[in-house]
């Protein structure tokens, strides 16, 4: 008889001995020691297993790029994604994005990423538009395993769409979700659902439909103008009422407006920007067209944690205006922006004022913050 039969609550014991050494392992490791015997196989293969080691792994260590415009022709731009930690890119930016071990294929040429959750990419299959109309579909890809899942429902939208994904920890299930610029529809999208269903109506419009939603706290945010002609607009003639936050959340499909920083008052000379980075949600925008502020929102949700974190000369960057997007490493202290020249970016230190210029060939890539891990959806 084998130790199972003979001592069944010591083997129990030696399993959870062992699941709680491999949680610390790094995925990559892992996806190899589930071929060391059957038991590690269904060890790491457990959901249970899957979620405390995402738990477990180091957040904002890596970074994913992908190039942008979303869906290049030319041959020798479809690289696809590129996967590397924080700390090469910083110091080495243009040997990280051209190394080939750190390249992902997309599979498709069609492709382009919509965002990244918990080790999970969303990529959307375009189809070829006409009279302004495209048909979509949406399927998850995890790179580190090469799961790829079932495509989504064919989604038909007119070309001025916005997307965005993220995950509902109340029904452990990862969403997309779509809005027009041209109108304040919006639907919703489930993966392993069956269709796509209606989302209340948007307050607001993106200011772009290149805009992703920018996925923190179980919410997509959007920075959205109230505009009754949607995204055919002057800047200029944009008013600060016009601006908001509209934030979608994933649990119960509706959508609520945040607060911009009470500290914003007039409208920067060029189109603010929002993003995430570091688990933080952050606004940046020019000052009178000679200054870059960065706001950082402490506490999500909580809009009297706006925080002005960064009001630094274009001068004393080296750069001429603010050129988006701009890119936030080691939790709000690196900031990277396009410099004077093509193909050089300035990374600025705020910790010791520090101002480092580097040339960067490939300039057309958007990052995202990226986990690796073992989850595969079903």
């Amino acid at each position: 008889m084998d130790m199972a039969a003979q001592h069944p609550t010591a083997a129990l014991l030696l399993c959870e001995v062992v699941m709680e050494i491999l949680s610390w392992v790094p995925a990559k490791p892992l996806t190899r020691l589930k071929l060391v015997c059957k038991s590690w196989n269904s060890i790491i293969s457990h959901p249970h297993f899957v979620k405390l080691h995402l738990h477990r792994s180091p957040k904002n260590a890596i970074l994913l790029f992908t190039r942008t415009p979303p869906f290049p022709r030319d041959e020798e731009k479809k690289w696809g994604l590129v996967l590397s930690s924080v700390e090469s890119f910083i110091q080495n930016p243009s040997s990280t994005l051209d190394a080939q071990e750190n390249r992902r294929s997309l599979h498709v040429e069609e492709d382009c990423v919509v965002g990244s959750c918990n080790g999970l990419v969303c990529v959307a299959i375009l189809g070829h538009p006409i009279n302004d109309i495209i048909d979509i579909w949406f399927h998850l890809l995890n790179p580190l395993t090469g799961f790829i899942s079932e495509n989504s429902p064919c989604l038909r939208v007119n070309v001025h769409t916005a997307f965005g994904f993220g995950y509902d920890e109340s029904s452990d299930s990862y969403k997309v979700v779509s809005t027009t610029t041209r109108d304040s529809s919006g639907t919703v999208y489930s993966f392993g659902g069956s269709s796509w269903k209606r989302a209340n109506s948007f307050p607001a419009f993106p200011f772009s439909f290149e805009d992703n939603g920018q996925f923190i706290g179980g919410t997509l945010n959007w920075l959205g103008l109230r505009n009754p002609h949607g995204d055919d607009y002057d800047w200029a003639a944009v008013t600060l009422d016009m601006l908001m936050i509209v934030s979608f959340d994933l649990k119960s499909d509706t959508n609520k407006q945040i607060l911009l920083p009470k500290g914003i008052d007039e409208i920067p000379g060029q189109k603010p920007t929002l993003g995430v980075w570091g688990n933080r949600l952050y606004l940046l925008h020019d000052y009178k067209n000679t200054h870059f502020i960065a706001w950082q929102m402490k506490e999500f949700g909580d809009e009297n944690s706006w925080t002005q974190l960064l009001k630094i000369s274009f001068h004393h960057l080296g750069v001429e205006r603010l050129f988006l997007p701009v890119f936030i490493f080691e939790n709000g202290n690196i900031f990277m922006l396009s410099g004077r020249h093509r193909f050089e970016e300035v990374f600025y230190d705020r910790r010791d004022n520090s101002v480092k210029r580097v040339n960067i060939n490939n300039l057309d890539f958007d990052a995202f913050d990226y986990v690796e891990s073992l989850v595969q959806p079903c």
